[in-house]
């Protein structure tokens, strides 16, 4: 039975969502017409920002280890050995001015991004950087229309089976270590096995190289992988259970159909995670849980750009390996970014039967804009994200999703300390149950014709096994190329006959 703070708080909130699809904000985002509300709008944008926020630590870490523009000469010791491990204190301090600076590029693009997609193209869909392209060349096609003209030449199976493909992806990332809850480690026989072991039992991995005579040398000292690697205690580590309760709560939210079950499910993780000298706690013991710790406990703290805005260089574009990296990055982003608006747009129900939606256009232009705006900070280009199906899942349908998302990455300038914090295991619970929710696209795919089902299948086990969407995408199209050139050419003969036959008469 409902108590009466429940039914007023209810009155409440239907008054203010009758209100806002009455006004000229509800007629702009057309609230009415794709059946949701102002509230609805609201969490689902939340959603969505909780399950990405972890782009705010993780692609600042990720692009601080290449160095920036910090050298030797930033060094107490100026050597080359100097950047490397044991770090000189100055080389060290300048990395961390490095990681603070693309915290707040990091923030600066995706927010720019969310609010183009939002008010132009009224999507539901959120932006920040990713990794691996080139900014500018990247703006230069999608200003042209290029990547909506590609994404309209992708076939039917690949394009409908992209949705699982990156559901799959997705459940990947939240089953591992970097941004899930470790379930899954890495094997030096068979790639991946069972990990979920505590932090004390995973290692690190640098490749090697096997000697004639039996030694072993590194091949890249700078090559180091994460904790990946489970020595013992499998199905041991604190976080890991702690993680599957987040999934638990998630889970039975969604059996239940209660709203705003992502939220509860990392809230509550990422709460429990917080509190120190705990066998769960985000912040170990050691010097690295140290300095995450006093960031932590600064809250607030507003941070200025000072090395990596507008330090661009052109000086090797007369070099072979400068353009071999530009066409890769390039045609990486391509199909990246499209696999992605296209998926999520299917995936939101905006698709029509050629598989384009309203608004497509304003969404490849919020995609460059941003993506000028991060290169010139100096962040990684930016890309629709696909974590933006958390919030889809949650009923978001309008650009107010977007410009939700918007609103927390403002805050974010002031709150990163708090939002960087939210641990991997409170992410991996909603991106596996995410995963579960993108595999419906499948029952679409005609799997009794192999020339459907046989791309449709490579596509969606590839992104997850190549850790890339474009990969995935290349490959169901190399293969549907593959399997239906012959039909082509033969139709394509038969034509040019019957064109032949026809004018037969006249020649005579």
């Amino acid at each position: 039975m409902e108590t009466p703070q429940g039914s007023s708080v209810r009155s409440i909130t239907s008054r203010l969502n009758s209100f806002v699809a009455s006004s000229k904000v509800g007629k702009r985002f057309k609230l009415t017409q794709r059946n949701t509300t102002f509230t609805t709008e609201l969490r689902a944008g939340t959603a969505t920002f909780l399950t990405m926020a972890y782009i705010l630590a993780v692609n600042a870490s990720i692009l601080a280890d290449s160095g920036g523009p910090c050298g030797v000469s930033d060094c107490h010791n100026p050597s080359e050995a100097c950047k490397f491990a044991p770090l000189d204190p100055g080389y060290a301090a300048c990395l961390e001015r490095i990681r603070k600076d693309l915290i707040v590029a990091t923030v600066a693009s995706a927010l720019i991004g969310c609010l183009v997609m939002g008010i132009f193209a009224n999507l539901p869909l959120a932006l920040a950087p990713g990794m691996g392209t080139n900014a500018y060349f990247a703006y230069t096609v999608v200003a042209l229309g290029l990547r909506a003209k590609l994404a309209k030449l992708v076939p039917k199976p690949v394009r409908i089976s992209s949705s699982a493909g990156i559901g799959l992806f997705l459940a990947f990332i939240g089953l591992q270590n970097n941004q899930g809850i470790g379930l899954v480690g890495y094997s030096p026989s068979t790639l991946v096995t069972l990990a979920a072991c505590p932090r004390p039992s995973r290692k690190a991995l640098a490749p090697v190289d096997a000697a004639a005579n039996g030694t072993f040398g590194f091949v890249d000292g700078r090559t180091v992988s994460s904790d990946i690697f489970c020595m013992n205690h499998r199905m041991e580590s604190p976080t890991f259970w702690l993680g599957i309760v987040g999934f638990v709560i998630i889970a039975i939210c969604l059996v239940k159909n209660i709203k705003g079950a992502m939220i509860y499910g990392i809230v509550f993780v990422t709460v429990i995670s917080w509190f120190r000298n705990t066998s769960v706690t985000a912040f170990p013991n050691t010097d690295v849980g140290n300095s995450a710790y006093r960031y932590f406990k600064k809250v607030v703290d507003v941070h200025l750009i000072e090395t990596t805005a507008g330090a661009l260089n052109f000086k090797h574009m007369n070099k072979g390996y400068f353009w071999e990296a530009l066409v890769t990055f390039l045609y990486v982003d391509i199909l990246d970014t499209t696999g992605t608006l296209y998926s999520m747009a299917q995936f939101a129900g905006f698709t029509d039967e050629n598989g384009n939606f309203e608004g497509q256009y304003f969404a490849f232009l919020s995609d460059a804009a941003s993506i000028v705006a991060g290169s010139l900070l100096g962040t990684s280009p930016v890309t629709a994200f696909i974590e933006s199906s958390t919030g889809i899942r949650e009923g978001g349908r309008t650009g107010l999703t977007a410009l939700t998302v918007a609103g927390y990455f403002f805050l974010a300038f002031f709150f990163t300390p708090l939002l960087a914090s939210i641990p991997a295991w409170a992410v991996g619970p909603p991106l596996i149950l995410v995963g579960v929710l993108m595999m419906k696209s499948v029952v679409d795919v005609e799997w009794d014709d192999m020339r459907q089902a046989i791309p449709a299948f490579v596509t969606m086990i590839l992104m997850p096994l190549t850790y890339s969407i474009a990969y995935g995408l290349i490959g169901g199209i190399g293969t549907y190329i593959v399997l239906n050139i012959w039909d082509w050419a033969e139709g394509f003969l038969v034509n040019q006959t019957s064109n032949v036959n026809d004018k037969m008469p006249e020649l005579v």
